[in-house]
């Protein structure tokens, strides 16, 4: 968590931030990551190491993590393994490669040793498709097509719209 901590620090005295302010952020990290408390099973139970589950404020102190670390290694990594494409949608990830160059074993081994806290996990393309969040990926000869993959689960509701989610993520819902 500390590391996570000196992250956003330096990412606010990158970008200026007033120092009051500073102190303010990082008080107000101090206190939720030291009051990491989330319930299961009806019991309310303390987050030991790590962030809470379903906490509001994991997702963006878990964000900037991930975004250092993609920011300080992935130019090397797909230069290493001729990584093709990249994407990202929270722990979700699609690496596109060519498999005449690289193995997704050999990328998922670097990947796991950016990390001691961090395990990547590879589901490789079965029929020449793979599903990515929503989508499933077609891969042909020559191009790649998608469509709509529906999970089992899927229950076809979609943010209301006078929630209080950002804006960016009902648009999502929308494309």
């Amino acid at each position: 968590m500390k590391e996570t901590k000196d992250i956003i620090a330096n990412n606010l005295v990158e970008n200026g931030v007033d120092p009051q302010i500073r102190r303010e952020l990082l008080n107000w990290y101090d206190t939720i990551t030291h009051q990491n408390y989330f319930s299961n099973n009806d019991k309310i139970l303390i987050q030991q190491e790590g962030l809470a589950m379903d906490a509001p404020s994991s997702g963006p102190i878990a964000e900037f993590f991930l975004q250092n670390l993609e920011d300080t290694h992935l130019t090397h990594l797909r230069i290493k393994h001729n990584i093709t494409a990249y994407f990202r949608y929270v722990d979700d990830i699609l690496i596109i490669y060519d498999s005449r160059h690289t193995d997704i074993k050999n990328i998922q081994e670097d990947f796991n040793t950016l990390h001691p806290n961090m395990k990547f996990t590879a589901e490789p393309e079965s029929n020449n498709q793979i599903k990515f969040l929503d989508i499933t990926v077609h891969k042909t000869p020559t191009t790649c097509t998608t469509s709509i993959y529906r999970k089992p689960s899927f229950t076809d509701s979609i943010i209301p719209y006078f929630s209080n989610h950002p804006p960016q993520h009902k648009h999502a819902a929308i494309r």
